[in-house]
């Protein structure tokens, strides 16, 4: 068989289980309300829950920074493409997240596998709870260590494979999104940090569906929890509720230090550009400052619950911005999302392999109406 025999064989199998998956194209600024291949949707798809993607004072920070650094970095961080602005983020970030240094990277997908991959090794063991995001399930898979999954969110189950395994192994990493990107639920933090505490492990969370919006500032799980950050190592992105683009690991300046001289992914990779930087920049200085955009996203939040509730639909238990409507197959998500694009909204079918059970993902921002969440509940009852 060919190379494209057996691709074509292959995607003919994924087509018929609903599973098929194919780019659609937005036209102009992205908010919450979009123009999708000429048509005008309102926008439930969009990790961009404080619509700072689209925010002037983003694209001002961009634009000036092009004229001051050129459109690319040129090189790696190491070599020609370091610059101050790097600098400038890299202490932000530490500075929000209450830790003594950050690292910024090309994506939270790299800054996962990368730093994972970096700490571990066969001498090593892994335990991640099994709906983590796949940069961590591939992070700890490149590490080569033993890979144990728990059980979602379950601490008696991880406890458990802890006493079994715990002892065999050199160092122990237990790693876990905060925020559950495809379920909206948020990890047990300080359970975990106990956890880790007595059977000395390390604890690293992939906070990038919380930075920006958990938290008194925004600053993520941690500060939600009021968990202390000592020996957790927090990485995230800068593409979702800050707006910009990039990923970041925050810790202590000596886990900073040996990720630059060890870290794969941030070593040989070109150094974030100017334009994206200072972006993040800007993001961050507007959430810190401006509690107004979160308060309107939890309104918002707490309107699509009512409307749920109201119609006595069955969703996944949330705290985040996310909130997934659950059905019963592929086919069945598939047209409830292509009947609510009918009736002007842009709401995703997730279905497996990306999740085990398919449903209808709402992410929520900011800069939704009152009237979007009404002309929605009408359009769902009439479905």
């Amino acid at each position: 068989m060919s190379l494209s025999e057996y691709l074509s064989k292959s995607l003919n199998t994924i087509k018929r289980a609903n599973w098929y998956r194919q780019e659609k194209t937005i036209t102009g600024l992205s908010g919450a309300v979009i123009e999708l291949e000429g048509e005008k949707l309102v926008n439930f798809a969009s990790n961009d829950y404080l619509a700072l993607a689209s925010d002037a004072r983003l694209m001002e920070a961009s634009i000036e920074a092009i004229y001051k650094y050129g459109t690319g970095s040129t090189g790696s961080r190491l070599l020609s493409g370091h610059r101050l602005l790097h600098e400038d983020l890299e202490s932000s970030i530490a500075l929000w997240k209450n830790t003594e240094k950050a690292l910024i990277f090309s994506s939270g997908y790299t800054a996962n596998i990368g730093t994972i991959s970096a700490l571990m090794s066969k001498k090593d063991l892994i335990l991640g709870d099994e709906y983590n995001h796949s940069s961590l399930k591939n992070g700890a898979k490149l590490s080569q260590s033993q890979v144990i999954e728990y059980n979602h969110n379950n601490c008696l189950d991880l406890i458990h494979k802890l006493e079994q395994n715990r002892e065999h192994y050199r160092h122990c990493l237990i790693i876990t999104d905060s925020v559950f990107s495809m379920d909206g639920d948020l990890c047990p933090l300080p359970e975990l940090r106990q956890i880790a505490n007595k059977y000395d492990c390390w604890l690293l969370i992939d906070e990038a569906h919380a930075t920006g919006v958990m938290g008194k500032t925004g600053a993520g799980c941690l500060e939600h929890f009021g968990v202390k950050n000592d020996n957790i190592i927090q990485i995230g992105t800068l593409s979702k509720a800050i707006g910009s683009l990039g990923g970041y690991v925050a810790g202590s300046a000596v886990l900073i230090d040996f990720l630059r001289n060890r870290c794969p992914t941030w070593i040989y990779t070109t150094a974030l550009s100017p334009a994206d930087t200072a972006a993040a920049l800007k993001g961050i200085e507007i959430i810190k400052h401006d509690s107004e955009r979160r308060s309107n996203l939890w309104e918002n939040m707490t309107f699509l619950k009512q409307v749920f509730i109201s119609l006595n639909l069955s969703f996944f238990p949330t705290e985040s911005a996310i909130l997934c409507l659950k059905s019963k197959n592929a086919e069945s998500a598939l047209k409830m999302s292509l009947k609510l694009r009918e009736n002007g909204f842009f709401v995703p079918a997730i279905r497996p392999p990306t999740v085990s059970t398919s449903r209808l993902r709402f992410s929520v921002m900011a800069t939704h109406q009152p009237i979007h969440f009404t002309t929605l509940k009408n359009s769902i009852a009439m479905a």
